[in-house]
């Protein structure tokens, strides 16, 4: 049985009322008022804006193609932590979000595929298309989850890309949680796919959004548990276009070790020694041969 409804009821729930202020600002400054309900902010999106000026000076750049924001209230993350919890503990079957995390809940899964998709059409859309407009100007379905990471269970996760067009990954907590970062290297087929460019620090209540391409792996965590909610938003429009499949590019450098992927790339044992667990996981491709640096 689910917690009490109003929260997460698509129908009612009040983004006023769970997303930060200083968002929803430049969200109305961009599209007009969010409203309280799936209807009430279809006619702001005819509005005249500032053309994302406000989001723009709001979002704390990260690295070029990496930004993050204030998303959610103190009170969402708490709430959304104990409804993801007492779902994992209902007895329900239980879906993991992919093939690498093994602790998580598909969300879409657990009655609140509705509030996601109005999270993308109101928030995660007029955002994307701001900073992503190539990506993100129609994003159209999404996979949204949660991931958790903790001593005992999943630490971290390998380098990787997402099959996303443009990801929002927001901490929830929990409170104590310490070096629990993500490291970004390139985007995934250039000349810099794997080489080093960022450690982000997580803070609850805070998202990071990027391209799926940019390759991307979870710190291990080393004391604590860190919950993040995670939406993949996809565009079918994009998809479809010849943008959406670049050709690959040969790398220009030998690769940075935190930039390695035990899982993804065929020559990891040539710059790492492989565990014989991460020997369990290797199904390595990248890069395709003949696109490694030949120095």
């Amino acid at each position: 049985q689910s917690l009490p409804p109003p929260l997460f009821h698509a129908p009612t729930a009040r983004f006023p009322d769970l997303l930060s202020p200083t968002l929803l600002a430049a969200l109305a400054a961009l599209r007009g008022p969010i409203g309280t309900g799936p209807g009430d902010g279809d006619a702001a999106q005819s509005a005249p804006g500032d053309g994302g000026a406000a989001l723009r000076g709001l979002v704390r750049e990260e690295m070029p193609g990496v930004y993050s924001f204030e998303m959610f209230q103190e009170h969402f993350c708490e709430k959304m932590i104990a409804e993801l919890e007492n779902f994992e503990e209902s007895g329900l079957p239980l879906r993991r979000p992919n093939s690498m995390n093994n602790y998580g809940v598909l969300v879409n899964e657990m009655g609140m595929s509705g509030f996601m998709t109005r999270l993308q059409e109101e928030i995660t859309q007029p955002i994307s298309s701001v900073l992503f407009p190539v990506q993100g100007e129609w994003l159209d379905h999404h996979h949204s989850f949660s991931v958790r990471y903790t001593a005992g269970e999943d630490l971290g996760l390998d380098m990787h890309s997402d099959d996303s067009d443009v990801t929002f990954n927001t901490c929830l907590g929990k409170p104590g949680f310490t070096a629990a970062g993500l490291t970004f290297c390139g985007i995934m087929g250039r000349p810099d796919h794997r080489l080093f460019k960022h450690r982000y620090v997580h803070a609850a209540g805070r998202c990071v959004v990027h391209l799926g391409r940019q390759r991307h792996g979870a710190d291990d965590i080393s004391e604590g548990t860190r919950v993040n909610l995670i939406m993949w938003n996809k565009s079918q429009a994009f998809r479809a276009s010849t943008l959406s499949n670049p050709p690959y590019q040969q790398e220009e450098a030998e690769p940075s070790e935190q930039c390695l992927s035990y899982t993804h790339d065929r020559d990891f044992g040539r710059h790492k020694e492989m565990t014989s667990k991460q020997r369990q996981h290797a199904r390595g491709w990248c890069p395709p041969k003949g696109f490694e640096f030949q120095g």
